[in-house]
């Protein structure tokens, strides 16, 4: 099967998961993941698996990152700030679909990677910092929505404080009975969260 079918198929995949996000799932069809994927692995790069990146990071699998992407609800003016840069896949789904990401990283080798895939790809929209992502980016806050891509042991105080009023963050957050993907919406009251589903995610360190 051609790396286009086995996309096609992956996307028909995720539609039958539940992604119903047609900008998401669009975005998604025009990246090609197997760029993402180190060479050993690229033969999955369409399956529905999580993936080994190096440094004891995984690539998600694409039904997290479509489900995620769908439940961040970005818009194309939103200003994304995304902790976890990682291979540069979720950072170039967003940014296909909103009008600027600031993306950390702290493993720097991973960020260097990231950016040079970004960069054969033209993607142009994105600011990359290398640093703890569990402090966010302050300077360039506030932000419309804000995605983590690594698990924290309760909602990092840090980014819901860097979130604008109406703006929305997906986080996995660990739990008693493992770890939840979470959804906070900042209000002119204060804050809502969500239980979305559960999810496995590294730790945030």
């Amino acid at each position: 099967m051609t790396p286009s079918a086995r996309k096609i198929r992956l996307i028909l995949e995720l539609r039958s998961g539940g992604v119903t996000d047609t900008r998401a799932l669009g975005a998604m069809e025009r990246i090609p993941r197997e760029l993402f994927v180190p060479a050993p692995f690229r033969d999955k790069a369409y399956d529905d698996v999580a993936l080994p990146i190096g440094h004891h990071q995984t690539l998600s699998a694409p039904l997290v990152v479509a489900r995620m992407t769908q439940a961040l609800e970005v818009g194309e003016r939103h200003k994304v700030l995304e902790i976890g840069t990682g291979s540069g896949y979720q950072t170039a789904v967003l940014a296909f679909l909103c009008r600027r990401v600031y993306t950390v990283e702290r493993i720097t080798e991973l960020l260097v990677e990231a950016e040079a895939r970004l960069a054969e790809l033209r993607i142009t929209n994105v600011t990359a910092l290398s640093g703890d992502g569990a402090l966010g980016w302050p300077h360039q806050a506030p932000f419309d929505r804000v995605m983590v891509t690594a698990a924290a042991p309760s909602v990092p105080a840090a980014l819901v404080d860097q979130l604008a009023v109406d703006g929305v963050m997906v986080t996995p957050v660990e739990g008693e009975g493992g770890q939840r993907l979470i959804r906070v919406r900042r209000t002119e009251q204060g804050f809502e969260t969500e239980d979305l589903a559960p999810v496995n995610f590294v730790p945030l360190v």
